[in-house]
């Protein structure tokens, strides 16, 4: 049983939540058309947070009109590279006056940990000023040709853009999508998940306060299956830009295919955690601990696959399991907590059916495998730190993305073992290898079918690295440099200054 947290309120709330969030449309806060609202709730308590207006087709729509008309006839895209950059290192500036509020708001909503939390506004704050900086630099290229031509290329906005994000990570994803769109001109409608659209909304407003003009940045919570469907199939929609589950993406490419809009996807995984027999055992647990149990396990990136190395595999485990109960759940708020709440009710009993899936297949549970009563927090959704031995590669919990506090582990003899099991998987986003042995980490990073390899290290990003995977972990990638050429097209330019006319005729 993992150790509850006793002590509480360690961190000063500030009561930043309001009763009630509205839509932001063309830079107003308004009321859904329908006048309907839906409830956020507090998922450490079961408790309703606050009421959000619950955009309808007709608020989405007129997002769009706002968007476009910001985008076709607005001054953003069109001011100096150097005045979009000074308002984005504003907005991160104001992010950073609110840290506290934005923090604690994001506790609030999505259950997660004070130090996630923190890390994760951090984060978001460093995007702003990550693209801030990196916009300044994006250009297009002069081309070699022939003689009396000239060949230049320039970067545009590629206008509209719906971003739809997911309840994991909510003010980080919001930031990773507005950030690099604005920066480089283009109009925005963010989607927020139901379950978290809080801090998505302040964001949405703290963009407004930093003097982005009304139309370029836009906020509709509600049902996806309404107002996602709406905005992707929508003809004055250039670019989808989606972060969620791999089937949602599928579905997405699928309806964007009929106006053949731009579409970036950063979608699901169930990411392999190599540890090899010279590896640094103690920091190869902290690091697999982490891995795992980061953000409750609801990362798309979640290192859930554990292979550990036969000839270590006993020493390993036994330090693994009794770290991972040692790991301390109880009040979001108190900096002592390591693992938050179960986003929902329905996510839970996901969690939980896997598990005993893995039960009926044969599976041992090492640790955890159960529901949890937090005192303090009985009616919030608790899961425990979960660690499954004996599992076979062909079991739902190791070829599934589950999305929690689970991991499966097995052993392996030898490297090409290693990789084979890998990459043994739809997904490709990211990996972790651990060694001392830097001809090995080269050589098995080379071979791992994924977007990400983290060496030695439990960190997968920082601002300027990108971000995404291989195989039905979708395409492109964020946090980068490079995510500016997905919000731009490329116009050439050709141009000739010889003496005389050309005439390719000749009549």
């Amino acid at each position: 049983m993992s150790k509850v947290a006793q002590k509480k309120n360690q961190f000063e709330p500030m009561e930043v939540k309001r009763e009630s969030y509205q839509l932001v449309i063309n830079g107003e806060r308004v009321d859904s058309s329908s006048g309907e609202t839906f409830t956020t709730y507090n998922p450490a308590t079961g408790e309703p947070l606050a009421k959000v207006a619950k955009a309808t087709k007709e608020d989405a729509e007129r997002a769009v009109i706002a968007a476009r008309n910001a985008f076709d006839n607005g001054k953003w895209r069109h001011y100096p590279v150097n005045k979009r950059s000074r308002v984005l290192n504003k907005i991160a500036s104001i992010m950073r006056s609110r840290f506290n509020e934005l923090v604690e708001l994001e506790v609030l909503n999505s259950g997660k940990s004070l130090t996630a939390a923190q890390g994760q506004v951090t984060q978001s704050i460093e995007d702003f000023e990550f693209y801030a900086g990196a916009i300044v630099g994006h250009r297009g290229t002069v081309n070699n040709v022939p003689g009396p031509f000239f060949n230049y290329t320039e970067k545009e906005p590629v206008g509209v853009c719906a971003q739809i994000i997911p309840w994991n990570y909510p003010m980080m994803m919001a930031a990773w999508k507005i950030a690099p769109a604005i920066a480089v001109g283009c109009s925005v409608i963010i989607k927020p998940a139901s379950l978290t659209p809080l801090t998505a909304i302040v964001l949405t407003e703290i963009c407004h306060e930093a003097g982005v003009p009304e139309g370029v940045v836009n906020i509709v919570p509600g049902p996806g299956s309404t107002i996602g469907d709406h905005l992707v199939e929508h003809p004055s929609v250039d670019k989808v830009a989606f972060t969620g589950s791999t089937p949602t993406g599928k579905d997405i490419m699928a309806k964007a295919s009929k106006t053949l809009k731009r579409v970036t996807l950063e979608l699901g995984g169930k990411s392999p955690n190599l540890v090899f027999p010279d590896a640094d055992i103690d920091g190869a647990v902290a690091g697999s601990l982490f891995g795992i149990f980061y953000n409750t396990g609801q990362s798309c990136e979640a290192r859930s696959r554990l292979y550990i190395h036969e000839d270590i595999y006993d020493e390993f485990m036994e330090k693994f399991i009794e770290k991972t109960k040692l790991l301390t759940l109880g009040n979001p708020l108190d900096p002592k907590t390591h693992v938050g709440s179960i986003i929902s009710r329905g996510q839970l009993e996901v969690i939980d059916g896997y598990v005993k899936s893995a039960i009926e297949d044969g599976a041992t549970i090492a640790t955890g495998g159960e529901e949890l009563k937090i005192e303090g927090f009985e009616n919030g959704h608790w899961y425990a730190p979960t660690v499954i031995t004996d599992v076979t590669p062909d079991m739902k919990v190791v070829r599934e993305e589950i999305f929690g506090p689970v991991v499966v582990v097995q052993k392996f003899s030898d490297e090409k073992e290693a990789i084979q099991h890998a990459n043994d998987s739809e997904f490709g986003l990211g990996s972790a290898i651990w060694t001392t042995d830097q001809g090995r980490a080269k050589r098995v990073a080379n071979q791992i079918q994924a977007g990400i390899v983290m060496i030695n290290c439990p960190f997968s990003a920082f601002p300027g690295t990108p971000f995404g995977g291989y195989k039905q972990s979708g395409f492109g990638r964020e946090l980068c440099i490079e995510t500016l050429d997905l919000y731009t097209e490329d116009k050439s330019i050709l141009s000739y200054f010889g003496s005389r006319p050309i005439n390719p005729f000749g009549v």
